[in-house]
């Protein structure tokens, strides 16, 4: 299996930072290629959970992950598959000085192997997969710092 994995800080707490990233709702605010959330099943985001959605037509199409483990305050680790890979997908939160790290990562098969595959896989799916992970924590500093804003009202 690959893996690829992302890390940043961002002021604020970690319950803070899990509540924004929970919401799926504001998903599609920040998680890298996710046009619209399809479906949420169970009680999100406990173990069972799972959630559908879908990219936009260069993304990865139709997404689904289940959540496998949930620790609250820590983390949360999901089953997740697409058309092209299956994988484990990790989030952990911890408090740091100033504030909370949130650490992003994927584990992840190529589905549809050939003698190609491990080529094909650095180059066109290793990078771009990161590359989408530090997009989705970047995007997700905003959304977290929004939320973070006073209400005016």
């Amino acid at each position: 299996m690959a893996r690829v994995s992302a890390r940043q800080r961002f002021p604020g707490s970690v319950h803070e930072a899990e509540t924004c990233w929970y919401d799926t709702a504001r998903w599609p605010e920040w998680i890298d290629e996710l046009v619209r959330v399809v479906a949420v099943e169970g009680a999100w985001p406990r173990v069972g959970s799972s959630v559908t959605w879908e990219s936009g037509p260069a993304g990865r199409g139709r997404v689904r992950e289940v959540v496998t483990e949930y620790e609250p305050l820590a983390g949360q680790t999901l089953a997740v598959d697409d058309d092209s890979i299956r994988g484990t997908q990790r989030v952990a939160f911890a408090p740091v000085e100033d504030g909370v790290e949130v650490v992003f990562s994927l584990s992840y098969s190529i589905k549809r192997r050939s003698p190609f595959t491990p080529l094909i896989g650095l180059l066109f799916v290793r990078r771009p997969m990161a590359i989408s992970l530090e997009r989705t924590l970047t995007r997700f500093g905003v959304a977290l710092e929004d939320s973070r804003q006073p209400s005016v009202g």
